[in-house]
């Protein structure tokens, strides 16, 4: 990525990394971007920096600009390595001794990772640093999504350099919202689904905070992929309606299969809950990865899971499925477990055990069939994809 004005003064030297394809368990199949943003005024301002792999990538970016010994302060939003990393090579090549701007907690993850004695000022949420003609603002935004994590507002151009919020694990040749239009908004969803869902509350407690205080953003500048410049309001609103927790009339089919029988029951109890007019899709987790599945979760009212009984235990990928949804916690949901079992069948009875610590509304004790599934089991598939159908639209 070479540097881009952004707007007067104000300039995206961040960095491009096609090939990462995992990104702490939630799959990155289109990449991701590394943004930074070089802030020119009487006083030069560099928020956030990149991957330790880029930093190299990031000051020659800088050094297209200006000299990178001229930057005054560096911000850091947030601590997490993908903008922290390139922190040593930074301060290293402008001056150890320049301010580097964080939270409180920010300045306690930082030295502790790093173990440097840099020029660190903790900042208080709304505290305001000057840089001449501009005056950058900081906003606490605690577990947005680490204990450190604040935004930085730049007054006069009405700009939000939001860290991780906002943003998408995408990259591409589009460096704007109005570039890509709505084709960014899966990836946004699948970022917020996998990453923020867990801290929806803190989401919408911030959205209406903001509000109260009329913020008017004019721009928002996350740390990963596109920026919004056309249309940030567009953003906005999808956090807010996903902090909500908002449900579609819509199922989701989540299972794994060893020969097949698990796979026939979710067939089956797919089909019945489209005889009631629901959007279902079913999701095969020998196909799908676990984090897009958790994307069609999060706005889904009905959630059905399904596993073979493996060892009087649940298959592994289901497991897997359902530490991962438990950890981030979605809400509002319906939850029916099913499965097939050769002579224990202990499947269903787990899968309700983890649906009920989610706080699921269990509509039905579960469908358990014993080896291959006749046609009285296909029936009673569709007949409990039926009854789910005509719960979600109840």
């Amino acid at each position: 990525m070479k540097p881009i004005q952004v707007a007067e003064g104000i300039y995206s030297v961040g960095a491009v990394d096609w090939n990462i394809s995992d990104f702490h368990g939630y799959s990155t199949n289109m990449g991701s971007t590394y943004n930074a943003f070089l802030i020119l005024d009487e006083k030069t301002a560099l928020v956030d920096t990149v991957r330790k792999e880029f930093a190299d990538q990031l000051l020659d970016n800088i050094s297209k600009i200006i000299d990178p010994k001229k930057i005054d302060y560096v911000i850091s939003n947030h601590t997490e390595m993908d903008h922290s990393g390139g922190l040593p090579r930074v301060m290293h090549k402008i001056g150890e001794d320049k301010p580097l701007y964080c939270s409180k907690m920010g300045l306690k993850n930082l030295s502790h990772h790093f173990q440097q004695k840099w020029n660190y000022k903790a900042v208080e949420n709304g505290e305001e640093l000057s840089l001449g003609k501009k005056t950058l603002t900081f906003l606490e935004t605690k577990m947005l999504h680490w204990p450190d994590s604040m935004f930085t507002y730049l007054n006069e151009d009405k700009i939000l350099f939001s860290s991780d919020a906002f943003g998408q694990h995408y990259a591409g040749p589009e460096m704007f919202d109005d570039q890509i239009g709505d084709a960014i908004m899966p990836h946004a969803k699948k970022y917020y689904a996998n990453i923020l869902l867990l801290y929806a509350a803190k989401t919408k407690k911030l959205l209406e905070s903001v509000k109260e205080q009329g913020l008017v953003f004019d721009m928002i500048c996350p740390d990963h992929g596109i920026i919004w410049r056309k249309n940030p309001g567009k953003i906005i609103d999808a956090y807010a309606k996903w902090s909500s927790h908002e449900a579609e009339k819509k199922a989701v089919v989540i299972y794994d299969t060893m020969w097949h029988s698990t796979e026939v029951m979710a067939e089956s109890i797919a089909k019945g809950i489209a005889e009631e007019g629901v959007h279902v899709r079913p999701l095969s987790l020998k196909k799908w990865h676990r984090s897009d599945i958790m994307t069609e979760v999060m706005d889904s009212k009905a959630v059905v899971i399904g596993s073979p009984t493996l060892n009087n235990n649940l298959f592994p990928s289901v497991i897997d499925f359902l530490t991962y949804m438990k950890g981030l916690k979605p809400k509002n949901k319906i939850g029916v477990a099913f499965g097939s079992y050769g002579w224990s069948g202990e499947a269903v009875k787990f899968i309700n055990n983890e649906l009920e610590a989610m706080k699921f509304e269990i509509i039905d004790p579960g469908l358990k069939i014993q080896y291959v599934p006749d046609q009285n089991g296909v029936d009673a598939g569709f007949n409990l994809g039926k009854k789910i159908g005509k719960a979600v639209n109840g």
